[in-house]
């Protein structure tokens, strides 16, 4: 854990093993029902209290920003705002998480430091607390796996998803959230992933019907315009997958299998496909036993 003045911690990644979207609401927001699950993919953040006060930030990413446009700084801003903290703090974050690619890495790392911020300067918050001071960052805090609403914002904990390998494939593109909204079209043709059914399947731990009902409305817009997503997926499922499905608005590929050596196969072929520019085998997280 390191000493009162510094801290290391994890930020972990998500995927989504169901995402649809309800309908389009009059301020332009779009109403979701999304299962959410945390997989044991990880940034690190290694957070130092400074006597120099502001906030510093290095990384390993050249491109990422270290200024007040990277959230971490903003949730750091946050609480030292908010607590009158004249100290400083440095982060260093070794970002491991595919960035822009329907993973939340962003806002996992946004969570981390809410909790490294409150532990190092013993703000006493609770984790409720630090969960109503983010936007995207509730879910990453709670962690686990999750029923999101509304807009996000409405989150339901689930019982725990079955353990099981999965396979990560970020392809060389990168896909705009807006683009996908605005072109997300809702009609009387839509095929809409049964959340309800997805959840019993989690409830009855049964890992081949969650994989056969997964489902997400977003691949509609992405598999058509950026086909790599869909040959990522038909491969990790030649490659014994028992499901797979695009992470949130993309380009992520997760793919589910029921055993460790058919995964470890898959991320081999999947490496050696050059189908993906990162690949990661990783197993889903549990944070209630």
């Amino acid at each position: 854990m390191g000493s009162n003045n510094d801290i290391s911690l994890k930020a972990l990644a998500k995927i989504n093993l169901g995402l649809d979207v309800v309908r389009r609401r009059e301020d332009g927001y779009h109403e979701v029902r999304m299962i959410m699950q945390t997989i044991h993919l990880y940034d690190r953040l290694d957070i130092k209290r400074t006597k120099e006060p502001g906030i510093q930030i290095q990384t390993n990413l050249s491109f990422l920003p270290v200024n007040e446009n990277n959230l971490i700084y903003k949730a750091a801003k946050l609480l030292m705002d908010e607590f009158s903290i004249t100290d400083g703090v440095s982060v260093k974050l070794d970002k491991r998480i595919p960035v822009a690619a329907g993973m939340a890495g962003g806002s996992t790392d946004a969570a981390a430091m809410l909790i490294g911020v409150n532990r190092l300067f013993s703000l006493g918050l609770t984790k409720r607390q630090l969960m109503e001071r983010g936007v995207d960052v509730p879910y990453c805090i709670m962690r686990g796996t999750a029923l999101a609403e509304g807009i996000g914002e409405a989150l339901s904990p689930l019982p725990p998803m079955v353990k099981c390998p999965v396979l990560i494939a970020k392809p060389s593109i990168s896909v705009s959230t807006k683009f996908v909204y605005q072109n997300l079209k809702l009609d009387d043709t839509t095929i809409h992933p049964d959340i309800d059914r997805l959840i019993d399947d989690i409830k009855a731990k049964n890992l081949h019907d969650i994989a056969a009902h997964m489902g997400n409305v977003l691949e509609t817009v992405t598999i058509p315009n950026y086909p790599v997503i869909d040959e990522i997926k038909k491969h990790m499922l030649s490659n014994g997958a028992v499901g797979a499905m695009m992470s949130g608005s993309g380009p992520t590929v997760f793919g589910l299998f029921d055993d460790e050596d058919t995964a470890k196969k898959a991320y081999k072929a999947m490496r050696s496909s050059h189908l993906a520019r990162q690949v990661y085998l990783t197993s889903v997280y549990n944070n209630r036993k």
